[in-house]
């Protein structure tokens, strides 16, 4: 086999590679995204519900208010975490 066809070959299976790897990361994040719009939705539910039975400025609100802000920041730090990792200029 030539060096020109072997160097194809080889380089050809690199990208192919790199393709099938790119590719898998993929739906990993989306899985986590939905994750995180799921439980930033139930949290929001979980707030409208304690509002309508307790009132606003209750405790229980106040405690549905927190935990969906625990969850939206959840939701950030795991996004900022995964741009920094996939940050080329990150050392």
């Amino acid at each position: 086999m030539s060096m020109k066809k072997m160097f194809a070959k080889t380089i050809l299976c690199a990208l192919l590679a790199m393709t099938l790897l790119s590719g898998l990361a993929t739906p990993a994040r989306a899985d986590r995204n939905d994750k995180c719009q799921r439980d930033i939705h139930k949290a929001e539910e979980n707030l409208e519900k304690a509002v309508h039975k307790y009132g606003e400025h209750s405790r229980q609100a106040e405690d549905r208010r927190h935990q969906l802000e625990e969850v939206r920041e959840r939701c950030r730090a795991h996004d900022r975490d995964h741009d920094r990792d996939h940050d080329p200029d990150h050392h």
